[in-house]
């Protein structure tokens, strides 16, 4: 399998479960501005979307969409636990958890990198971001992980995207179960071993 990354973009859910799970994944870094793979490729041939990120399977079919990939690196390490069984309502509330970090969290936090982005429309952004991290704090009340005491393919996402707050100046301190979150999935041995492949530590 390859997967096709930027480093730090959400690309790394999928890199930190590969790594969870002890699944190996060949890596592909992808230069987003110019659609560029490292070898010079053109990524537009890869993923006609043009951004990360895009798991290729060793037949040569491709996936794109974190939280697709996520299920599916999770499906194929079902003793892994990171992704519960299809039909039960473990797997749709994990689904629930994926949908809010890449609708809510993701896309909200997400829209700041945008340079056109103007101090106005910043302050608008803030007060909807405020408004999910409140909802977020609420939901990691007395939880270890998004979906309870076990660390799942949610978790690989939503530590993810939250770690954009950092460079976007966004402090967590208000949310104090937020923060102690990150701090507990950051500390995983995976996302150690991530955040050093993508040369973020």
């Amino acid at each position: 399998m390859k997967l096709y990354y930027s480093p730090g973009a959400c690309s790394m859910a999928p890199h930190i479960l590969a790594n969870e799970i002890g699944q190996k994944v060949d890596l592909v870094k992808v230069d987003i501005p110019n659609k560029k793979t490292a070898d010079g490729g053109d990524y537009w041939g890869v993923n006609p979307k043009g951004y990360v990120p895009t798991l290729e399977l060793d037949n040569g079919e491709r996936i794109t969409e974190v939280g697709v990939i996520l299920q599916y690196l999770g499906d194929q390490k079902p003793d892994s636990g990171v992704v519960p069984k299809f039909g039960t309502m473990e797997r749709y509330r994990q689904m629930e958890a994926l949908n809010f970090a890449a609708t809510e969290v993701h896309k909200q936090i997400g829209l700041l990198f945008n340079p056109k982005v103007t101090p106005e429309m910043r302050e608008v952004q803030l007060g909807n971001i405020e408004r999910r991290l409140n909802a977020l704090e609420k939901m990691l009340a007395g939880k270890q992980y998004i979906a309870g005491e076990k660390f799942s393919a949610a978790d690989a996402y939503l530590f993810t995207v939250l770690g954009w707050t950092k460079p976007l100046k966004i402090d967590l301190a208000k949310w104090p179960n937020i923060q102690a979150y990150v701090g507990r999935v950051g500390a995983r041995p995976a996302v150690q071993a991530t955040l050093k492949a993508e040369g973020l530590i």
